[in-house]
């Protein structure tokens, strides 16, 4: 198999051998539309077909998904849900508008239990193939807790697949569109959350791609508040959840008033991914990273060792955040780490992965089989994470005998990000 004119062998080597790239259909059937990238044009994988979705493999991660954030949240949908069978059909699926960032972040908290729903994208008014096909293909059987609704369209228009069963949140403004997929979720869990997080409005939505995992994850709602205070809407909803613990993830961008004001709804957290001014966890790469370390007692994250699953993604498409949460509550439970870059992993990352990578002893009784294993899914087609990119992520993934340094992780990375191997 070639990328472009050069054999992928040639292209992707790793450590002491070559890394061949298999693609597999989740389903299991095998189709290849093209992949990779050379001197020429970019050709990308198709992201999903009949089977299930399209899916580039190496030894430990996959890469599902396609030139847009439609294509990449289909690919999610059909990899965690194959529908060839009820049990791999979801209750219901979630259609957002994808020119509002803030909406989908908001909905993503639908992927967590009990619906565990995928999220896809709609374009104003209109329904992108791929998304229309999914839904078609999941055939989502309906959700009891929501009147039987197959798909929830929140803040979208665009019209669904006829005969399903749809219900509707209309277009509001972030806040009331946060507090309105909350009363959403609780009538799908017939509880109230004792969690909540809370952003910025004006954060930046690269920054804000990983929060959508963490609420996926845990179940806790995201909300919004502004600089100048708490909007109404999310006041009210603190206010009917007697005292919850509020995670804040943004605060630096939150005045101390704005802080004080959240107090008097519960107990505040920040997670410290962005405050610190200069600081390297400013950046959407630091902020995520400090989003998966981060754990509060059952709350967060907390990865700070191996064996875990990963979601990586590209800062320069934020709706994959909202369109990757699912994989954050299913399958391996990943959170979402953000590159800033297709072409290389970054020091910081480089050092995160080393810092967690599985290692396991040479003594002769010990076999690497009693380890424990990360492995990563890796979102969109090669303009978001170059094929040389994946070859690093996978290097630093697999357990070894002998675990890199942080420091050497990092030489390695920032020396492959801009020497290709011959």
């Amino acid at each position: 198999m070639a990328v472009g004119s050069a054999p992928v062998s040639r292209l992707l080597r790793v450590r002491s051998g070559a890394l061949r790239l298999v693609p597999v259909l989740a389903a299991g059937a095998c189709l290849l539309a093209a992949c990779g990238k050379s001197a020429g044009p970019s050709r990308s994988l198709a992201p999903v077909a009949e089977q299930g979705a399209v899916s580039v493999v190496t030894g430990n991660t996959s890469r599902i998904g396609g030139s847009d954030a439609a294509s990449d949240a289909a690919a999610v949908a059909r990899a965690v849900y194959p529908g060839l069978t009820r049990a791999s059909r979801p209750e219901a699926v979630v259609l957002v508008d994808e020119g509002s960032f803030q909406t989908a972040l908001a909905a993503s908290v639908l992927a967590s239990l009990p619906l565990n729903a995928p999220l896809l994208f709609s374009s104003g008014g209109s329904m992108p193939g791929v998304s229309s096909e999914a839904i078609e293909s999941l055939h989502p059987l309906g959700a009891g807790s929501l009147g039987g609704a197959q798909v929830v369209r929140v803040g979208s228009s665009a019209s669904v697949p006829g005969g399903l069963h749809t219900l509707t949140l209309p277009p509001r403004a972030p806040a009331a569109a946060a507090a309105a997929v909350e009363q959403l979720l609780a009538r799908a869990t017939r509880s109230r959350p004792h969690q909540v997080i809370v952003v910025p409005t004006g954060a930046s939505p690269a920054l804000l791609m990983p929060v959508a995992g963490l609420a996926a994850q845990s179940g806790a709602p995201i909300l919004f508040a502004t600089a100048a205070g708490v909007p109404k809407a999310t006041a009210g909803v603190l206010e009917h959840l007697d005292h919850p613990a509020i995670y804040v993830i943004g605060d630096g961008q939150l005045h101390h008033a704005t802080m004080d004001e959240l107090r008097h709804f519960g107990h505040v957290t920040p997670i410290n991914g962005t405050t610190q001014l200069g600081g390297e966890d400013r950046t959407p790469t630091g902020n995520s990273i400090a989003i998966a370390r981060f754990t509060d007692g059952s709350f967060g994250w907390g990865i700070k060792e191996p064996g875990h699953g990963l979601v990586f993604a590209n800062a320069a498409r934020p709706p994959d955040g909202p369109a990757a949460a699912l994989l954050s509550a299913s399958s391996q439970y990943g959170p979402l780490l953000v590159l800033e870059s297709a072409e290389r992993v970054g020091a910081a990352m480089g050092t995160y992965l080393a810092d967690i990578q599985p290692a396991y002893t040479s003594a002769p009784a010990y076999q690497p089989v009693h380890g424990v294993y990360n492995r990563g899914w890796l979102i969109g087609d090669e303009d978001m994470i170059s094929s040389v990119t994946q070859a690093e992520i996978d290097s630093l993934l697999a357990i070894s005998p002998s675990k890199q340094s942080g420091e050497e992780a990092s030489s390695q990375t920032e020396q492959s990000a801009f020497s290709p191997p011959e």
